[in-house]
């Protein structure tokens, strides 16, 4: 019977004032432990499906890590460890046209390019580009480029960088050889600090958050081109709030209606309306309590109903129906210490015995008690 997998992974190290001990695997629904691997500070995963082969970063390290996974128990083996080339690897993407991993490293200012083997490991860095531009005017969080995401463009065309310490989103292109090369960028706010982009489902638009101004860009994006151009900016926080805080993650629902923002401070979720006729303007529905401190990384479950919201100083994860109307209701949530990112695989393992569907959960993992 086919299942779905979660793999979550947790910050670990006193520095990232972390508690986690591990990368772990998960049933889903259900949120029921199947295994985990220890390792220091698994902050952003993705996988290449065709290979069970997850990829990762580690937070404020120079290191990046492959591992096996076995579909039919959830168990977790690296199958290595090589330098990232760059520190303080923030994201990484699985190139979909040549044997290369991608990574924007946070703290060196720059990208890389990984070689993957055929049976799935990585290989020190063979390329790193480094990101041009002046940096913004926040004299702490912006001393020089600080890219903080990397996905691919709906065409599979260009690698897309958003550069928190530069003001800009990046559009990149590489070779067969992995080589990058910038071509194109467009400029947010000064002070804004992009830092993560989602486009819309017809490809022809994209939404980044600023971390510092919290607020939300809007940009159109032509493919053909490889171009975005800048369109709107609206704010992610209340008018009557007034404390520090940052926004974290932006998601994009599946049929191109809502866009959710999470906001680490205010530690609510804000919901936004996509115009149907000019997909380039938001209009604020409203702000959802997400369950925790720290909303560093959302996702969408697989199917796109619900939203699920990694409280990373809250030690837990919380799951939310999507309505039709944008709403958020809680269904279910979790215990995890330090959660920092989570992602799906399917696969046709049996799920273990445990939750119904939508109900409320606490996972049996051997780091729940004590913060």
């Amino acid at each position: 019977m086919p299942s779905t997998l979660a793999i979550i992974g947790c910050y670990t190290t006193e520095q990232r004032k972390a508690r986690g001990k591990a990368l772990r695997s998960v049933t889903y629904p259900g949120w029921e432990p199947l295994g985990e691997l220890p390792d220091a500070n698994p902050s952003f995963q993705v996988i290449d499906p065709d290979k069970s082969v997850i990829y990762s970063v580690h937070g404020d390290m120079e290191t990046a890590s492959a591992y096996k996974l076995d579909p039919a128990t959830g168990a977790l083996s690296k199958l290595s460890e090589v330098a990232a080339g760059g520190k303080n690897g923030v994201a990484l993407v699985r190139c979909p046209d040549a044997p290369y991993v991608f990574i924007s490293n946070y703290s060196s200012g720059a990208v890389s390019a990984l070689p993957v083997a055929p049976d799935g490991a990585l290989g020190d860095a063979v390329f790193v580009l480094d990101l041009p531009g002046e940096p913004g005017p926040h004299r702490k969080e912006q001393p020089f480029g600080h890219p903080h995401d990397a996905i691919i463009d709906p065409s599979g065309k260009y690698l897309i960088v958003p550069d928190k310490g530069l003001d800009r989103v990046f559009a990149i292109t590489w070779t067969p050889t992995g080589e990058l090369s910038v071509a194109s960028s467009v400029q947010t706010r000064p002070g804004a600090g992009p830092r993560h982009l989602k486009f819309h489902p017809n490809g022809k638009y994209a939404y980044a958050v600023g971390e510092i101004d919290s607020s939300v860009y809007s940009f159109a994006w032509d493919a053909d081109a490889g171009e975005f151009t800048a369109l709107h900016v609206v704010p992610a926080l209340p008018s009557d709030y007034f404390p520090h805080s940052t926004t974290a993650e932006v998601i994009v629902d599946p049929a191109g209606r809502f866009v959710f923002v999470s906001n680490r401070g205010l530690n609510h979720v804000t919901r936004f309306a996509i115009d149907p006729d000019d997909p380039g303007k938001l209009t604020v529905l409203g702000w959802t309590d997400c369950g925790g401190p720290e909303p560093r990384f959302m996702t969408l479950s697989p199917d796109g109903s619900r939203l699920i919201v990694a409280n990373e100083q809250g030690d837990n994860i919380v799951e939310f129906a999507i309505g039709g109307d944008g709403s958020l209701s809680e269904v279910a949530r979790v215990s995890v210490i330090s959660p920092s990112s989570i992602i799906f695989v399917e696969t046709t393992a049996s799920r273990h015995p445990g939750q119904v569907p939508g109900s409320r959960t606490k996972s049996g993992f051997s780091d729940e008690a004590g913060r």
